[in-house]
């Protein structure tokens, strides 16, 4: 620092300015002291070895090392992936799982009734509607049970099943922690979950599956549908289905039901109505498959005879006689030609059935009458009536 003082102390001319160049390169020669403050920055100094070997393989990529792959949230996956188009087609597994519906019948007072023949639910807006659900061998702990309503037809399936929009705003049936959206509830049960697909926005419940108690062979789950079939905004009549799937706690399928729902004001009513049609058209589907078709029919009025073949021509003496119960075709143009034809044919087929004698009795009666007939015009036209064989007076 005293030679840095005497350094500006100089005077600012071109003769002072070599002498404090050189004292300045001097000042930079010399190293200062190290103290104990700068013990531990030893490797810092810009003349120190370094303390570690370099290893030149530290910044070399490995071709085998896979890239890195960014994180993904398990919040935006989610488990497992549901399908677009749930499939509808019953499948027990190996559990057996089977569904079962109370016995109802088809009265206007019932709430609820299920038809067989239909494999359709019939229930009235938010009414109880029973659900046993049979397994063969008991599922694994913490097993599901999923209900999942979707369209029917082709043309809608792609659309999601929604109350509509009156009965998602109005304050009835609405008091519970369930969504306003959803169609199908579950009564009863504290521990039902609502879930809603974050990909296909499918609405469906799910409840914890109960062995059933002791003595039953059935658990029974309750569900309401909170919307009419007919309401406009929703369903607006069109036809659903609700699947019912037994899960594992993951999401593995174990088992799979469906039916048709149909949500009414009179369920009893609607279902008499679709079985007498069902039985209906079953009838007509019967009647098309026994009666036969329409070209069948013109070949038994009008009897086709096929064409002669050149080998009928060709028969010798020697071939066996044909039976004269053998049938014969014959192909007639004209309805007239073939009444005329049939009713030959049918004077032939009744004279084989009239014994002979017979024959020639009512023969000789219808000559007798074409005689008297003929002697009754040539007789005189005043005076008594001739009587003739076989006819009686008035008197007698």
């Amino acid at each position: 620092m005293a030679d840095l003082a005497e350094n500006v102390s100089l005077p600012l001319s071109q003769e002072s300015f070599e002498d404090l160049w050189k004292m300045n390169l001097n000042l930079m020669a010399v190293q200062p002291p190290v103290t104990e403050s700068w013990v531990g920055y030893d490797n810092f100094m810009m003349e120190a070895p370094l303390q570690v070997e370099f290893d030149p393989s530290l910044f070399e990529v490995s071709a085998t090392e896979p890239a890195p792959q960014p994180s993904i949230s398990t919040l935006d996956t989610g488990s497992p992936p549901t399908s677009t188009v749930p499939t509808t087609s019953d499948y027990p597994g190996a559990l057996g799982f089977q569904l079962r519906f109370l016995q109802s019948s088809t009265a206007k007072s019932v709430t609820c009734t299920y038809s067989p023949d239909l494999n359709k639910l019939f229930c009235q807006l938010a009414k109880t509607c029973p659900v046993q659900i049979v397994v063969d061998h008991p599922p694994p702990p913490g097993a599901v049970v999923r209900a999942l309503a979707i369209y029917k037809k082709l043309s809608d399936v792609a659309d999601v099943v929604r109350r509509c929009p009156h009965h998602q705003s109005t304050s009835e049936n609405n008091e519970g922690p369930a969504p306003r959206g959803h169609l199908v509830r579950v009564e009863g049960n504290q521990r039902s979950e609502y879930m809603e697909d974050g990909n296909t926005l499918r609405q469906s419940v799910l409840v914890p599956y109960e062995p059933p108690q002791v003595g039953s062979e059935c658990t029974t789950v309750l569900y309401n549908f909170m919307c009419n079939s007919s309401c406009m905004g929703g369903m607006n009549r069109r036809p659903i289905l609700t699947i019912i799937t037994l899960e594992t706690q993951d999401g593995q399928l174990l088992g799979r039901r469906s039916f048709e729902v149909r949500v009414c004001a009179c369920p009893g009513r609607d279902r008499k109505t679709e079985e007498i049609n069902l039985k209906k058209q079953q009838e007509t589907i019967l009647e098309t498959k026994t009666k036969p078709a329409q070209g069948i029919k013109r070949a038994m009025k009008e009897t086709s005879l096929p064409a002669p073949q050149p080998e009928a021509s060709k028969k010798t003496k020697s071939s066996p006689a044909v039976s004269d119960d053998e049938i014969y075709t014959l192909q007639i143009r004209g309805k007239e030609k073939y009444e005329m034809l049939k009713k030959f044919n049918d004077s032939l087929e009744l004279s084989e059935l009239v014994p002979v004698a017979d024959a020639d009795k009512y023969r000789q009666k219808r000559l007798t009458k074409r005689v008297a007939k003929r002697d009754f015009g040539v007789g005189p036209k005043k005076g008594k009536k001739l009587l003739v064989k076989e006819e009686k007076s008035d008197s007698d």
